[in-house]
């Protein structure tokens, strides 16, 4: 039985100046967001909504992880690409 070696090439693409530089100051908001130094006095939607009260945290962590991705910090291994 004869095994064949599989060389996956890199699909990496080159990232701008501009595209880096969003992705780094997305992943401050998103952490200044996340972190909350308001108390809640600042929110997109309150928290105390039935439902809804949480989305936006779980938004802007959506956008952290996709900023991180973006600079090729991938922390969500098991999502299928």
């Amino acid at each position: 039985m004869v095994q064949k070696k599989i060389i996956v090439k890199s699909a990496a693409k080159p990232r701008s100046f501009f595209g880096v530089f969003l992705a780094i100051f997305g992943i401050l908001f998103s952490l200044v967001y996340i972190i909350n130094p308001t108390f809640g006095v600042f929110e997109l939607l309150p928290d105390n909504l039935p439902i809804v009260g949480n989305l936006d945290e779980a938004g802007v962590t959506y956008f952290l992880f996709m900023c991180l991705r973006y600079l090729g910090l991938d922390l969500i291994p098991f999502k299928k690409k």
